[in-house]
């Protein structure tokens, strides 16, 4: 008999626009393996029971994205210990009847800012702007790749101290206001994980943050990213990067704990990257 394909799903809303779907089908072809993966939009007061019936559908592993990865962590039996370090979930994964949490987002990151943009991290002064879901799921892995100090910066002060408890560092990593940016100096490292240019814009960044060998990564991709990267570049930020290259490396991480094959990312990510320069060129 032919095994049935093993059924993933994205959660998190909004998902309309994910490209995650077709970076996994890409996988699946790549690697030989059966899998469908959809994508579903919930909110997060139902993604309890959204996931206990994808459970019940037979639904094997799932990707969980904004505004879930908070919601996702005491769902799980267990959690990695990557996942219990940044406190979100960003991955999935059914053992038996119960769910196992992990976050790839940090590792898919590194990976990308490592190997694709060769860029050696360590002793970067870094300034995060964000405090939810996805900069939890990066911050450690920065910490872990070796970077200097770390100032987190967010709209609620409040978690931004969480968070910099969490990472708990005293003395290494701090947490700041907005208000304060203008005062802090240059950052050779500035990683934007706000939603804010999704929702209601992009906060007023000073370009006295960008010196000369400041690289500007924005978690996003398309055009959630386009107000940051063009804020870095006019800033002459010496890197601009997009978070396409994390979004296919962490899905890859995905896909191996599925799976146990880490599927090649590069062909993936240069099939993406050519279709979303010819929009960018049509437009």
């Amino acid at each position: 008999m032919t095994q049935a394909p093993a059924r993933h799903a994205l959660f998190g809303h909004p998902v309309a626009h994910s490209l995650s779907p077709q970076i996994h089908a890409m996988f699946g072809r790549e690697t030989g393996i059966a899998l469908t993966y959809e994508a579903i939009d919930c909110r997060p007061e139902d993604f309890a029971a959204a996931l206990e019936r994808f459970m019940a559908e037979d639904g094997t592993g799932a990707n969980v994205t904004l505004p879930l990865k908070e919601v996702a962590f005491p769902l799980c039996a267990q959690v990695s210990e990557r996942a219990r370090a940044s406190g979100v979930i960003n991955t999935l994964v059914r053992e038996g009847e119960a769910w196992h949490g992990d976050n790839t987002d940090g590792q898919g990151l590194l990976r990308d800012l490592r190997n694709r943009q060769a860029l050696d991290l360590r002793q970067r002064r870094t300034l995060l702007l964000g405090a939810g879901g996805g900069a939890r799921g990066v911050a450690p892995a920065l910490l872990d790749a070796g970077i200097g100090d770390l100032f987190v910066v967010n709209r609620d002060g409040t978690r931004a101290d969480a968070l910099v408890d969490r990472l708990g560092l005293p003395g290494k990593v701090h947490a700041r206001y907005y208000d304060d940016l203008g005062e802090l100096g240059d950052f050779s490292l500035i990683v934007n994980a706000t939603s804010a240019a999704r929702n209601t814009g992009l906060p007023k960044l000073p370009m006295s943050l960008v010196g000369s060998r400041t690289a500007c990564v924005d978690l996003s991709y398309g055009e959630a990213s386009i107000p940051f990267l063009s804020w870095a570049r006019a800033a002459r930020a010496h890197d601009v990067v997009d978070g396409l290259g994390m979004l296919v490396e962490q899905a890859a991480e995905s896909f191996k704990l599925w799976h146990g094959v880490r599927p090649d990312a590069d062909p993936v990510y240069a099939e993406l990257r050519q279709r979303h320069d010819a929009l960018v060129t049509a437009d």
